[in-house]
């Protein structure tokens, strides 16, 4: 398992084309995917889910892998919100 703080850095949060490819992104894994934010852990494999999080700019929250590919999911899903702006 593999956990990783990450930063929204998007002057407008995440609203549903971010939130759309972030999931994109999250499914191109084997491995489990979870964002845990304000005391939930959502599967960022799910839309529905993601959107359900309201995450602003600024907001910290934590991204956590777990399976085959683990490290390549966590690197993945880092990089996508180093990309967003």
């Amino acid at each position: 398992m593999i956990r990783k703080p990450i930063t929204v850095r998007a002057e407008e949060g995440l609203d549903a084309r971010p939130i759309a490819l972030l999931v994109q992104e999250a499914n191109q894994y084997a491995s489990k995917v979870y964002v845990e934010f304000q005391n939930k852990k959502i599967n960022a494999k799910s839309i529905m889910g993601m959107m359900s999080l309201s995450l602003g700019s600024g907001d910290e929250f934590m991204i956590v892998t777990e399976g085959d590919d683990e490290k390549e999911a966590a690197d993945g899903i880092e990089d996508f919100f180093t990309n967003t702006k």
